[in-house]
């Protein structure tokens, strides 16, 4: 395989964006932050509902065992709570507890405060282009796998 300065350049900017954006900022002692898988999951979940295991295994690309690992910890940490299928079907889906929706608002608005440090003092139009790109390059990688991301 044959590596050219534009594809290198977007591999290393792909993988110091992945490094620098979750889990943000050191969070003081007393304030629990969601682990990286556990945001990730939240964020699906707040986006498309309940979904059963097999569900989420589905669409964020996980095994079945890493996915029963990461709830389990949810379950036990409160931020997770099975409920029937809202739809009559037979397995149980997970769906984030008030307390999991809170620790998702705090992270999340600590994320957005995040960036918005970084951004602040850019052009509205130079961070409308950011958005359209990434939104470009995580459609198309989406499209690929055949794994979209609900987008409201």
């Amino acid at each position: 395989m044959t590596h050219d300065g534009r594809h290198d350049a977007l591999e290393l900017e792909t993988m110091l964006l992945s490094r620098y954006l979750l889990p943000g900022r050191r969070p003081p002692k007393r304030v629990r932050h969601l682990e990286r898988s556990a945001y990730t999951l939240l964020r699906r979940l707040q986006s498309q509902g309940p979904m059963t295991i097999a569900e989420l295994s589905e669409a964020l690309y996980l095994d079945v065992s890493t996915l029963n690992r990461q709830t389990a910890a949810m379950l036990r940490c409160g931020d997770l709570e099975r409920v029937p299928d809202p739809d009559g079907g037979v397995a149980r889906k997970f769906r984030p507890t008030p307390a999991g929706e809170e620790h998702l608002r705090h992270d999340l608005g600590a994320n957005v405060d995040g960036l918005r440090r970084v951004v602040g003092d850019w052009p509205e139009e130079d961070l409308d282009d950011l958005v359209r790109l990434l939104r470009r390059f995580n459609g198309d990688i989406e499209r690929l796998h055949g794994r979209p991301w609900p987008r409201g």
